[in-house]
């Protein structure tokens, strides 16, 4: 593609050099082929105009830019590098979403659950999907890594392009608020958005819980004005979400909605409960656990209406997601109490979790739980005082402690426990154990018949990450691994989808 084809429809300040032929497009200098259109992107920590000479060095062709560079090459100056990325990305590709319905999910928790149920909806009702988010891309048979729950968009819109190719009609996507504000999702054309619910998270890169909220709902303030915002009416930020959005309204909640949930029962083995919608009304049997996996199957439901997806189908989507990796995810081995790695990492995900292991549970709730490094320090007093308060036991150790001294982050988590002891909040004993690994047996050490052990925090995760090293670790083989040193070897009747 010529670069003044590719530039055409942004706001250019200056150019300098003639027109060439563009074949690709980065933004990491260190990922330059020849022929690529470098864009220098200004970061909180690296400036890309500082790589230009790197990126020509490797054969880049032409440079975008926010001022020129004493380089002899081709440049485009334009007020913002970031924001005109995703549409330079969309332009290259061959504007992918305009092909495919993107349905973007965003809110705290439940984004990649939903993702996952909007995908099994739709291919139920005969539209061919993908999943992209924090799980990785997945499309007809294929599964791909993704570094973030968003890709940059140069990588959103190739991938969508291969999605394209691939013959599929929609693609669920989960929208990070980073991803809204940084411009990853910057020439996406959105069908559906969807909201999930909105907690304390992120405040660490937002400053200010209402920053947080006003990211998430610019997916609102673009999303298509001829598709639909499917919005969670019982969360108290969804007629926010609600009142910016360019389409039409479609709301759902467990108790109150155009889109609910009647006669729901929990047990360990999954969820039952009676859809009703202003189509009709159809029993759904849900493999999922929780009440909070019957909100994220509303929500899918919500969207397959949207598609005029017959409720028989939409149950049949719903009923044949039979797991999602890390998300509240049973480990069998024949033992006589559950195991369950759930990705929980905020307060009111990690209430949840708790919250489901209380209702499913005949005997206790243990739970080993982290929290993350160089991430949101305020909410780890908070997921502190929740696990005192709603679980029976605590093991408290490291999640990815990243730059910072584990035993700090620790005592942070402490700190929220020994507060709603002395508030009288608390009916749980803990201790504190550093090594995950150790955490992890001595958690379901503790366990006896009928009790819920719950590994909270990384979920899917396989690896971990200190100040010096990332070592391979994931909750779920070190669950089967502990169970196995205990005499519990039985292999579980089905396993996670995630490839190795």
């Amino acid at each position: 593609m010529r670069l003044s084809d590719l530039v055409a429809g942004l706001s250019v300040l200056q150019q300098v050099g003639g027109d060439v032929e563009v074949t690709g497009i980065a933004y990491d200098s260190r990922s330059v082929r020849p022929g690529d259109l470098f864009c220098a992107v200004r970061g909180s920590r690296y400036d890309g105009h500082d790589f230009c000479a790197e990126a020509c060095a490797r054969g880049a062709a032409a440079l975008l830019v926010e001022q020129a560079v004493g380089l002899s090459v081709p440049q485009v100056v334009v007020p913002s590098v970031r924001e005109a990325l995703g549409l330079v990305a969309s332009t290259f590709w061959g504007h992918p979403s305009h092909a495919l319905d993107v349905v973007g999910v965003t809110g705290t928790n439940g984004k990649g659950a939903v993702t996952f149920l909007v995908r099994a909806v739709l291919e139920a009702g005969g539209v061919p999907c993908g999943v992209v988010g924090t799980l990785g891309a997945w499309y007809r048979d294929r599964w791909e890594a993704l570094e973030r729950t968003t890709p940059e968009a140069p990588d959103l819109h190739a991938l969508l392009a291969r999605m394209r190719a691939a013959g599929l009609r929609a693609a669920a996507v989960e929208v990070a608020s980073h991803a809204l504000v940084l411009g990853r999702v910057g020439g996406v054309r959105f069908r559906v958005a969807a909201f999930t619910n909105l907690t304390q998270d992120h405040l660490d890169f937002h400053g200010t819980f209402e920053a947080y909220r006003d990211a998430k709902a610019k997916l609102f303030e673009r999303v298509d004005p001829e598709g639909v915002s499917v919005v969670n009416q019982e969360d108290p930020h969804g007629p926010y979400m609600a009142a910016r959005s360019r389409a039409p309204v479609l709301t759902y909640g467990l108790r109150e909605g155009s889109v609910r949930a009647e006669d729901v029962r929990v047990t360990a083995e999954g969820s039952t409960f009676t859809l009703v919608t202003p189509a009709g009304r159809q029993g759904v049997r849900l493999r999922l656990v929780g009440r909070f996996n019957v909100a994220n199957a509303l929500c899918a439901a919500g969207v397959g209406l949207h598609y005029g997806i017959p409720l028989r189908r939409v149950a049949e989507g719903l009923e044949s997601v039979e797991n999602i990796p890390g998300r509240f995810e049973r480990v069998e081995a024949g033992q006589p109490f559950l195991v369950v790695v759930d990705y929980a990492h905020t307060p009111d995900g990690l209430a949840n979790a708790l919250a489901t292991a209380r209702e499913v549970a005949r005997g206790r709730v243990v739970v080993a739980f982290g929290c993350g490094g160089d991430r949101d320090r305020s909410k780890r007093p908070r997921m502190g005082a929740v696990a005192a308060q709603l679980a029976d036991r605590v093991v408290v150790t490291s999640d990815n402690p990243r730059s910072e001294d584990p035993l700090a982050i620790v005592a942070d988590i402490v700190a929220g426990m020994e507060q709603a002891r002395r508030e009288g909040r608390a009916r749980a004993s803990w201790e504190v154990e550093p090594d995950r690994r150790k955490a992890i047996r001595r958690a379901l050490g503790s366990a006896g018949a009928g009790d819920v052990v719950l590994l909270c925090g990384k979920g899917h995760e396989t690896v971990q990450i200190f100040r010096d090293r990332t070592v391979p670790f994931d909750d779920r083989a070190e669950a089967r691994e502990a169970l196995r040193e205990l005499g519990w070897t039985r292999s579980q009747p089905w396993a996670s989808p995630t490839p190795s």
